[in-house]
């Protein structure tokens, strides 16, 4: 049984790899300095005068919050702007007219996103054990979610990069939609804290499952406000559904042939 995988598709896939690992000022240290700056300020100064959530110290809670964070906006932001490049700069199309199928292209456009934002997850995580002993108590469901999660935002980024007109666009989409939604969902207190209607509006926040799930991983089931289980159900067949649709719209070519 052959299981070589197309050269077509290994080859866009190695541009895309290498268009960011070869960059590291621009991909790896913007994300260094951020949570650097993150666990000094809310965990060690703030976090002394928190104590403990849920039975673990707060920058040690904040952890797989900013983890969760760091993967989705750097999927994100790399698929989005990879298509989005390649459409204001015309050359896409070498791409699209390649013999290269449209699933292969757009798992090579997500998968190597999604590579990208697990990366970042990982050195975010480092970062963190910088300040406070790091633990991964579920090893398999953090894996799979942050795979699932890195390739859902990955999906949504290559939406992101045929819909958008202009780099203002881009930008919109994730400081004014993605990171809000990720500040509460989570990502710096526990949902056990807010009021009972409030509770019940941020279950309506995807975010809180992806924080959630990437959290019990780290933690376990001690400091998570949702089951894993559920959550991961529900966020695998979203990821697969927004892939579904990334190859709907290149083969019909929304966003490619203006």
């Amino acid at each position: 049984m052959n299981l070589a995988l197309p050269i077509g598709f290994k080859t866009l896939m190695r541009r895309e790899v290498l268009r960011y690992v070869r960059r590291p000022r621009n991909t790896f240290l913007p994300p260094l300095i951020t949570n650097v700056l993150y666990f000094s300020v809310f965990g060690v100064i703030l976090g002394n005068r928190v104590g403990e959530i849920q039975g673990v110290s707060y920058i040690l809670f904040l952890l797989p919050g900013l983890v969760v964070l760091g993967a989705i906006s750097n999927s994100f932001e790399n698929s989005s702007f990879s298509i989005f490049h390649g459409r204001w700069n015309e050359y896409i199309q070498a791409t699209t007219t390649s013999p290269i199928s449209h699933t292969q292209m757009v798992l090579a456009y997500v998968l190597s996103s999604a590579f990208r934002g697990v990366l970042i997850g990982i050195l975010i995580a480092l970062v963190g054990a910088v300040f406070t002993p790091v633990t991964v108590r579920h090893p398999f469901y953090l894996v799979a979610f942050m795979a699932v999660i890195t390739t859902l935002f990955a999906g949504l980024g290559v939406i992101g990069g045929l819909w958008a007109r202009d780099f203002d666009y881009l930008t919109v989409m994730n400081q004014f939609i993605l990171r809000p939604l990720v500040f509460f969902g989570g990502v710096f207190y526990s949902l056990e804290i807010l009021p009972p209607l409030w509770t019940y509006v941020s279950l309506l926040n995807p975010m809180v499952y992806m924080v959630n799930g990437v959290r019990y991983g780290f933690l376990g089931a001690e400091t998570v406000d949702v089951g894993p289980n559920a959550a991961l159900v529900v966020l695998s067949t979203a990821a697969v559904a927004v892939v579904v649709f990334d190859i709907f719209l290149f083969r019909r070519g929304y966003g490619l042939t203006e």
